[in-house]
């Protein structure tokens, strides 16, 4: 009796199945660098991982043999080209593409260490998408692809930490920047001075703080009263310009809308927290507003996303 060729997803799954010992100790030793030294969120962690594990998977077809640290560190640009393409197969997206490509690049990095040549690879054209609140899988992702990018670990612990706390608290970058040790040993809330030197309370997260903490660890510089806690390279105080910098590289490698600048991360805090229920005096509170109107504006934002939801998940919508 003739048998139907295996499936592309069961010829995955067999792959996955006899992976090597080496392989697996790879991916799991690049998990736990994900989460307890990158402290990424569980989302990623679980990502990352799969990713890494389709990628060994498919090695094992392409070089016709056993995967370890070596093969991957001589793996050349035509090999990640065959990979991608193999996905292609599988029906992904360019924005999944360019997501996949950023969890890749990270593992060859942790493979391949601190003098990891990692070939160089243009990520796929990606539609820009309509200005809209950014989702909190893409501001991790974009916060995500900013440590990974850093040339040393406390700057990406830095700006991880800059980024959750830009979303996490609602801070404008010019708040979040101007903080100084004089909030340290952090507590579950920040006090933070706005414009025209109004002060406000904002809560702080259990992740953002772990995450600023994380940061503080690993920082060169000595945290004193008075100075900034974000420091630059050599120092000094972080410029606002590096962050949006780093976000507009990272954005523009996963493919997330234009609009998600650092602002925008204090934008999607305003519309998700109206989205599950907060009132406009709390957020108007929370964001430092002098004026009730300004934080009116979350609630025209807050209807045009739902609208677009609607649109686009609704059967007799359109």
């Amino acid at each position: 009796m003739l048998r139907s060729p295996p499936s592309r997803g069961q010829a995955r799954t067999a792959r996955t199945e006899r992976m090597t010992d080496t392989a697996s100790t790879l991916i799991n030793a690049f998990t736990a660098y994900l989460r307890d030294d990158r402290r990424r969120s569980q989302h990623t962690v679980r990502a990352y991982g799969i990713t890494a594990e389709r990628f060994c998977a498919f090695l094992m077809d392409h070089i016709g043999g056993g995967v370890g640290a070596d093969e991957i560190r001589a793996l050349k640009q035509a090999d990640i080209r065959s990979y991608l393409a193999y996905r292609r197969g599988d029906g992904l997206t360019n924005n999944s593409a360019a997501r996949e490509l950023s969890a890749l690049r990270a593992f060859l990095k942790f493979v391949g260490g601190d003098e990891a040549q990692i070939p160089k690879i243009k990520g796929p054209k990606v539609k820009r998408g309509v200005p809209r609140p950014a989702s909190p899988e893409d501001i991790l992702a974009l916060a995500g692809d900013a440590q990974d990018s850093a040339s040393e670990d406390w700057i990406g612990a830095r700006d991880w930490a800059v980024l959750l706390l830009l979303y996490g608290s609602g801070l404008r970058i010019s708040e979040a920047l101007d903080l100084t040790g004089d909030a340290l040993p952090l507590s579950d809330t920040l006090r933070v001075t706005g414009k025209r030197s109004k002060v406000r309370i904002v809560p702080l997260l259990p992740e953002v703080r772990a995450a600023i903490d994380h940061y503080i660890d690993l920082c060169p510089h000595v945290m004193q009263a008075g100075e900034p806690i974000f420091r630059g390279k050599r120092g000094g105080p972080l410029s606002p310009n590096l962050i949006r910098r780093v976000v507009q590289q990272a954005r523009g490698k996963l493919g997330i809308a234009d609009t998600t600048t650092p602002h925008a991360l204090r934008h999607s805090f305003a519309t998700h927290l109206l989205a599950g229920g907060a009132d406009l005096r709390s957020l108007q509170e929370l964001l430092g507003h002098a004026s009730l109107s300004s934080t009116q504006v979350y609630t025209a934002v807050d209807a045009a996303h739902l609208l677009d939801v609607y649109q686009n998940a609704h059967p007799r919508a359109g």
